[in-house]
């Protein structure tokens, strides 16, 4: 029997797209605790992959650019691209944020509303919709970086002496879930822009129309 699933509530309920989601690529409790199993070993080298992520984003201009912004959290003064390092505070800062996440997506133990909000957030803050909070960067490289993230996970896995091979497995194939979790809650808010820009596109258009008719 086919289940309905209500398209438009997609779009506007974040516990029910996730359930859809979950269910179609089968993320379960098990995941979960794989993840949670995952977390005893790996808590000692995220900030190391923390580390290693904000390296990979200071090799290119594009993505560095981006620590121009001022977190809106953060006390320090601004900081001119050119002098900007990884020592500097507001990018000690962020590696702290990023490790703190990191943590928690491997801790959580149940998904809560609480936690899909906070999941969620996170999506909501690299696009244009969290208004002054706002990061504004371009999905390709927040799919890039979720999968750099994801490939450093892969490899601290398979490297661990301690896990056999069905633990490494359920955990790679838990991790895998989550990033595309993650990832989705990235890109609905990036197409929901995307509407927007569009529908101010038009509006304008219709307005100039107008004016020159």
């Amino acid at each position: 029997m086919t289940e309905h699933i209500d398209n438009d509530r997609l779009h506007v309920d974040i516990k029910y797209r996730f359930d859809y989601f979950s269910k179609f690529i089968h993320f379960t409790t098990e995941d979960i605790s794989a993840l949670n199993i995952f977390a005893s070993s790996a808590i000692s080298v995220i900030p190391v992959i923390s580390d290693s992520v904000y390296r990979k984003l200071f090799q290119y201009d594009i993505t560095k650019d981006y620590f121009i912004i001022q977190n809106d959290v953060f006390d320090g003064s601004s900081i001119k691209n050119e002098n900007l390092s990884l020592d500097s505070a507001q990018i000690i800062y962020r590696k702290d944020m990023l490790s703190g996440y990191l943590k928690r997506l491997l801790l959580q133990r149940e998904w809560t509303n609480e936690f899909l909000t906070y999941l969620s957030r996170i999506g909501r803050m690299h696009t244009s919709k969290a208004d002054s909070t706002s990061i504004n960067v371009d999905f390709i490289h927040v799919n890039a970086t979720l999968t750099y993230i994801e490939n450093l996970f892969i490899e601290t896995v398979w490297s661990n002496e301690n896990f056999d091979n069905n633990t490494k497995k359920n955990i790679l194939l838990a991790l895998n879930k989550v990033f595309r979790i993650q990832n989705d809650l990235f890109l609905m808010y990036y197409v929901e822009s995307l509407q927007d820009n569009s529908s101010i596109r038009t509006t304008n258009h219709e307005k100039r129309k107008c004016i020159c008719s």
